[in-house]
């Protein structure tokens, strides 16, 4: 069962505004087995929207349409679809009296604007928009089921959690679809595929394999479809199992969380604490920390030490060895670790001190020079890492490779 998403509005083409819908449908739908084939974003052009509809129906049985609904006159989608799927326009009283009530909540009057969003054709099934005036619409035609809603996400989300899925669930025979997923860090996407070639090519075609790379880790994702739910989790797991053998040495976990989540885990289960010394990351490994629920219970905080001034007030660096090795040393970044572990009173600590561009480089430490350590009450590793010189990829890799370096600290104790 194949989907198309069709998004419309200016906003999405001049960058204005981010699809984020697209990326929240195709989630759910694949979840309940909709795969979807394409994502096509429309201007609000009334010639490109009904092209847009008409060649969806050739490549997808359930077409999904967002956007163009509102009150004013640059919201043209309606009459689009009226032109499309035929009939007339007609109060639908259920979306007036929603309309209504929605106004009576604010105490405010319902404008002929808002009135006419009760309009819609008589050719459709509404949808009962209960977050906002403007009501969806469901048409079939053609054996292809289309779904027209509202732009505004939370619109969006309400009624596709509370009506379509559940509808679509009921009406349509749809396969299983499973996935699993296995996070990796430390080798790159490519080295990856070549250590596991073989086992991916044992791979049935009802299971796929996917590659998703981000800075410094590499996720492996197993998507498995099928009408036999017992027998694909039993089939996909082997597979899995299988890949994660032949890449044990760079396994971070064998769940869809990320490696920050998989740390606090880790300090949990050793009942330990961890405490950050930022220079060129900026807080941006504390960020990643916290904003991870129940963090505090290993998470104790850490200094943002970006100056010379504070390596040596807060954590006790050397001003002899800022001044002779510089800040992006690995004397410096050892000394950060340990006066961190003293300052902070915890059983690990992570240190960084880099130039993250896009200046500020020399001959012998070009923009990019990161020098990570990570430290326990009895072990202090350091290293060193050449990255590029684009200032936040270079601040994203230093986090996830301080936080790598750190697992593979965790996982010797």
């Amino acid at each position: 069962m194949f989907a198309e998403i069709i998004t419309i509005g200016d906003e999405l083409l001049i960058g204005q505004v981010v699809d984020t819908n697209s990326a929240w449908m195709a989630q759910k739908l694949n979840a309940i087995g909709i795969r979807v084939k394409q994502i096509t974003s429309v201007s609000d052009n009334a010639a490109h929207i009904y092209k847009a509809l008409a060649e969806a129906k050739e490549r997808a049985e359930v077409v999904f349409i967002t956007g163009g609904l509102g009150p004013t006159k640059d919201d043209i989608t309606k009459s689009v679809l009226l032109d499309f799927f035929g009939g007339e326009l007609v109060i639908n009283e259920q979306a007036l009296q929603n309309i209504h009530a929605i106004f009576a909540r604010y105490n405010k009057p319902v404008l002929p604007a808002n009135h006419q969003q009760a309009a819609v054709p008589s050719s459709c099934e509404i949808i009962l928009n209960l977050q906002g005036t403007a009501p969806g619409m469901y048409f079939y035609q053609n054996n292809c089921h289309y779904f027209s809603m509202p732009g505004v996400p939370f619109e969006m989300i309400d009624m596709m959690e509370n009506s379509i899925i559940p509808k679509l669930s009921q009406t349509l025979k749809l396969p299983f679809v499973l996935h699993e997923t296995i996070l990796t860090a430390g080798i790159g996407e490519s080295f990856l595929a070549d250590l596991i070639i073989e086992e991916e090519a044992q791979l049935p075609s009802h299971i796929q394999l996917a590659y998703l790379p981000k800075l410094g880790q590499v996720r492996l994702r197993l998507s498995a479809h099928g009408d036999n739910r017992a027998a694909l989790e039993k089939e996909i797991n082997f597979h899995k199992k299988a890949i994660a053998e032949k890449i044990a040495d760079y396994v971070v976990s064998l769940t869809d969380i990320n490696i920050e989540e998989v740390i606090l885990q880790m300090l949990v289960a050793q009942n330990s604490t961890l405490a950050t010394a930022e220079s060129c990351t900026g807080g941006y490994i504390g960020h990643l920390l916290t904003a991870i629920p129940g963090s505090s219970r290993s998470y104790l905080g850490g200094g943002i030490t970006y100056s010379y001034g504070l390596k040596e007030s807060v954590l006790g660096v050397k001003s002899d060895t800022l001044s002779q090795t510089g800040a992006v040393s690995e004397e410096t970044v050892t000394e950060m670790v340990l006066g961190a572990l003293k300052a902070f009173n915890s059983d690990y600590a992570i240190a960084c001190s880099g130039i993250a561009g896009p200046d500020g480089g020399t001959p012998d430490k070009p923009v990019g020079t990161v020098w990570i350590a990570v430290a326990s009450k009895n072990k202090v590793l350091a290293k060193k890492f050449l990255f590029g010189n684009k200032r936040m990829q270079n601040i994203e890799r230093t986090a996830v490779s301080a936080l790598y370096m750190l697992y593979r600290l965790l996982k010797e104790n």
